[in-house]
């Protein structure tokens, strides 16, 4: 999909539509803008349904202040407006309401998007606006102090956020980021105190994926090859859809041969990604034209050091990444699906899978098919790609129940003679 071959009423209610799926605002909450080349700016109407929402319902609000659609448009119309004759490189506006990102404007603070390393990279430096009425000027100022400082996210006191930028998917990009960190410090003040990322240690992070690789010009796709793209991008979409991925985020590769793998590329939007956005790898080549995930240096090495493994996972969901900042161990005992399906969940320090990718290797076994790396991510791994989606699902959905059962009691692990039950029930060992 090319996103920005699209008229801006389109991008306006395609982005808004996926806000109000995620439940990031209400049917009456948020408005999204964007200025076209000739300065006129789309915006969405006022007090209209949020989810039901279609291109004519789009106002156009031209240079001389003319308003031409259905509707009035938002309230916030100020706030773009002065936004937009502020920062003349912004050409997109995004506001809403999500309720991770409007908990923290209610304690007036922000979040801590040092927790894990994809934030600080796509979201920069955030400000924060004191509050003033809805639609006012005021307000307007108030933001207009913290855009003009550089700043392209603003978390509004006792409001929500904005983001800008030049276009509209990177404004909802840096939303969706911004609220993936809130999400995760929330969470994780359950179980324990989230620990920063040092300058030292994103430095690190800064490096990741520098390894270049040749390309090639495949010769032909076989059978298995096209079905296994289509595969892919399903649970791809289907990992976004349930919270594991976020739209950049989130990488799945399956094995093709011995010398050859599919992975995710680079930068492509997880929720609309097709069957020839992904990338075969060859040896040391990578399909022409095409960027891999990052990670591909490390997917290469597993698949070279195990060959029963066909299919890796790498993702940063809400509710393991908040084991993963607290640095609190994740433990499969609590139900026997769990423990089945993950075994001995190992953890390593953040880093590893760019300093010593060798160690994530020789982590993995039948006994830890899953890896969480500390403010990093989880690896799952298995045979075929529904079994490492599977493992990855897992994951996700046994943190949430043992974050769950802390605010309701003390957990109850499955004993060791229990596990050794099912070692022997299942033939684990």
């Amino acid at each position: 999909m090319n996103f920005n071959l699209m008229h801006p009423a389109e991008q306006i209610v395609l982005l808004l539509s996926r806000v109000y799926q995620k439940g990031l605002t209400t049917t009456s909450g948020g408005n999204l803008s964007i200025k076209d080349s000739e300065g006129v700016i789309w915006i969405t109407p006022s007090g209209i349904d949020k989810g039901s929402l279609t291109a004519s319902d789009i106002c156009k609000v031209l240079p001389d202040g003319t308003v031409i659609g259905k509707y009035k448009p938002s309230v916030e119309l100020p706030f773009h407006k002065l936004v937009y004759a502020t920062r003349p490189d912004v050409s997109a506006v995004l506001h809403a309401h999500p309720p991770a990102l409007v908990s923290y404007s209610l304690i007036r603070q922000i979040p801590d998007i040092n927790i894990v390393p994809t934030p600080s990279e796509v979201c920069g430096k955030v400000g924060i606006a004191g509050y003033e009425v809805p639609g006012s000027d005021a307000l307007a100022n108030r933001i207009v102090e913290e855009i003009k400082k550089g700043l392209n996210v603003v978390i509004m006191d006792n409001h929500g956020v904005i983001t800008c930028a030049d276009n509209l998917f990177e404004a909802f990009k840096r939303f969706e980021t911004l609220n993936f960190a809130a999400s995760i410090g929330i969470t994780s003040s359950i179980i324990g105190k989230p620990i920063s990322l040092t300058k030292e240690q994103l430095k690190i992070y800064s490096t990741k994926g520098q390894n270049m690789l040749g390309e090639f010009i495949p010769k032909d796709f076989s059978s298995d090859e096209r079905r296994l793209r289509k595969e892919m991008c399903a649970l791809i979409h289907r990992s976004y859809d349930q919270n594991l991925f976020t739209s950049t985020q989130g990488t799945f590769s399956v094995r093709l041969d011995k010398h050859s793998f599919l992975i995710t590329p680079y930068g492509v939007d997880r929720k609309y990604i097709e069957p020839e956005d992904i990338v075969r790898i060859e040896y040391n080549w990578r399909e022409a034209g095409k960027i891999p995930s990052r990670s591909v240096g490390l997917h290469k090495l597993i698949y070279d050091e195990h060959p029963d493994i066909n299919a890796i996972t790498v993702a940063q969901p809400r509710y393991v990444m908040s084991f993963g900042v607290t640095h609190t161990p994740l433990d499969s005992r609590t139900i026997p699906e769990s423990y089945i399906a993950m075994r001995d969940i190992a953890v390593v320090p953040f880093g590893t899978n760019i300093t010593d990718p060798e160690r994530i290797s020789a982590t993995l076994s039948a006994k830890s098919p899953v890896i969480l790396i500390q403010n990093d991510s989880v690896i799952s791994t298995g045979n075929t790609l529904i079994n490492a989606f599977d493992r990855l699902e897992v994951a996700e959905f046994t943190a949430n129940t043992v974050i769950h059962a802390k605010l309701v009691g003390d957990i109850v692990m499955i004993s060791d003679k229990e596990v050794e039950d099912i070692n022997k029930a299942f033939h684990l060992k």
